[in-house]
């Protein structure tokens, strides 16, 4: 009885039908990109920028979205952000990223959703709100330190708000010298 090859060769029919090439490219999108063609991706931003004094302190932003839609879900695509410090001042810095489900601002400040399909006249159906506070309650389900710089949290839609859910998003970092610490956080999401 002959061996028979355990991945495809170029003379099997499934080896020649996957073959990436130029004339006939195997192509697939994600599902971001499909939601920004339609007009459901969005996106919101928010920046705290303090200058400490000499024994220091903490800087903190926190962006929360609120599904207060009926009917819509939402998907996040991904949290990006970072921490700007003066290079002279790296051995003195702390930070953090965490990701709650729920959760309390203190002093909320509107955002507002951007769509990423810049053409389209869609509106985000989350109500986004920051604060330059940590949240309060909520269950924390996803903590990360931080360093100087930009940080990226790749989800693909992995993190799911159902109607009447919050994400709750903080960056805090700290410093025990006097310097400017820069704290910025964005989310990226779909809705369905």
């Amino acid at each position: 009885m002959t061996n028979h090859f355990a991945i495809n060769t170029n003379n099997q029919p499934v080896y020649t039908l996957a073959t990436n090439t130029f004339r006939s490219p195997d192509i697939i999108a994600t599902q971001e990109s499909d939601a920004s063609k339609a007009g459901s991706m969005y996106m919101v931003s928010a920046t705290n920028a303090v200058t400490l004094g000499l024994l220091g302190g903490s800087v903190v932003i926190t962006l929360q979205i609120a599904n207060n839609s009926g009917s819509k879900t939402m998907y996040v695509s991904g949290v990006t952000g970072g921490i700007g410090v003066p290079l002279n001042l790296l051995s003195s810095l702390s930070g953090s990223l965490s990701l709650v489900s729920g959760g309390t601002l203190t002093a909320p400040s509107a955002a507002t959703p951007a769509n990423a399909n810049l053409s389209s006249p869609n509106t985000s159906a989350m109500t986004a709100r920051s604060s330059t506070s940590a949240s309060t309650g909520g269950a924390s389900f996803m903590a990360l330190p931080l360093i100087t710089g930009m940080f990226v949290v790749s989800l693909s839609g992995q993190i799911i708000v159902p109607p009447t859910k919050v994400l709750t998003v903080t960056v805090s970092a700290s410093l025990s010298v006097a310097g400017t610490l820069n704290n910025t956080v964005n989310i990226a999401w779909w809705e369905i």
